[in-house]
């Protein structure tokens, strides 16, 4: 890979940290400004107490138990090749790159040259990346039908945000019919790609790449191609046991992911929250998860901020936490990400760049030819 083509450098300029984080404290800003009066108010009413902090610990808890299932996950699509070590710094390095890019982008580009970079070949290193991409989508495909039935349709968007998509303006419920009808394309993209018809891929791959401004990559789009066809095969032969385990560790992490903001709430808020309301919570959770999949700024910069106060105020006591919990909420849940990327990026970079040459891991079926 060209040096000046290298993803990492890319990762390592400083403004990649500094924009998301500039656009995240202007938007605190202006929030705190708009409702000072508010916000003052409903922090003086806090009691903080041995629950709270309890709920507090819990939710920081969800957030290490939800990079703990993207560990367990990648180690065991990569046939346990990761050590628990090399797994932490690939998932942190990714958490970082998809925070430092928009979300309508992802990190997904660089993830692949991160894991190849672990001595993983470029083609199981895109196969590991879309079937992570694949049971992430698959997990909001089988969980929003499941709270749907629990919670009901009428009670999920109680903001009506407005935003033009292709020309059209549309609404929260339409953005989140749009997302989902997208997601379910992408997954079964995925799944024909990966699963059904590799070969049909790689040759789409060679068509792709035969245009005029694409040609110069055609050599490795094939390369990628013939390796995504090993890799499928593999991947076709797992027994139905790793998957149930690769799904397992997909579904923990993601429910850890979601069940933060739920703890948050009830470390501060001081209204009840039935089991029904922790299903509602969590449901429109999903809701601004597609929100924040296209949003432009960096990891949903500011984005999350104001959605998190539109979707979920009804649920906090006194209302005017609202804003705060969500600025709490983006605190421990994104910006560490920023702070753990740029403390193992240099290391990682040390480690992967020792001058010793990059060693093409095969899988158990390449082995045997």
């Amino acid at each position: 890979m060209a040096r000046r083509n290298n993803p990492i450098r890319q990762l390592l300029k400083p403004s990649r940290i500094f924009i998301p984080i500039g656009i995240g404290l202007l938007i605190v800003a202006w929030l705190l400004f708009r409702d000072f009066n508010e916000q003052k108010e409903s922090l003086m009413s806090i009691s903080w107490t041995w629950k709270s902090t309890m709920w507090f610990v819990v939710a920081l808890l969800m957030v290490v138990a939800r990079d703990l299932g993207y560990i367990i996950r990648i180690r065991i699509l990569t046939d346990n090749h990761l050590s628990f070590r090399r797994a932490f710094d690939v998932i942190m390095l990714w958490e970082f790159a998809s925070s430092v890019t928009p979300s309508i982008v992802g990190g997904s580009s660089i993830a692949i040259f991160i894991v190849n970079r672990e001595k993983i070949s470029l083609g199981r290193s895109t196969a590991v990346v879309m079937i992570t991409a694949f049971l992430d989508e698959l997990f909001y495909v089988l969980t929003v039908p499941v709270l749907l039935a629990i919670v009901g349709w009428t009670v999920l968007f109680p903001l009506e945000l407005q935003r033009e998509i292709f020309g059209l303006t549309l609404g929260a419920r339409e953005i989140f019919v749009v997302g989902y009808v997208f997601i379910l394309i992408l997954i079964t993209l995925i799944y024909l790609a990966v699963f059904q018809f590799p070969a049909q891929a790689k040759r789409m791959l060679g068509v792709v790449f035969s245009m005029r401004a694409l040609k110069r990559w055609r050599r490795g789009a094939i390369s990628t191609g013939n390796d995504l066809i090993t890799t499928s095969g593999e991947m076709k032969n797992k027994p139905f046991s790793f998957w149930l385990k690769a799904f397992a560790a997909t579904f923990f992490s993601w429910t850890a992911r979601f069940w933060v903001v739920n703890f948050l709430i009830l470390s501060f808020t001081l209204a009840d929250i039935s089991l029904a309301d922790h299903f509602l919570i969590y449901a429109r959770q999903l809701v601004m998860w597609v929100i924040l999949l296209i949003s432009p700024t960096p990891g949903g910069s500011g984005v999350a901020e104001i959605a998190f106060s539109g979707f979920l105020k009804d649920f906090i006591e006194p209302v005017g936490l609202a804003i705060s919990i969500g600025i709490l909420w983006r605190i421990i849940s994104y910006y560490p990400y920023l702070i753990m990327g740029a403390v193992v990026l240099p290391r990682w970079i040390q480690r992967v760049y020792l001058g010793r040459k990059l060693i093409r891991f095969r899988a158990p079926s390449e082995r045997k030819r």
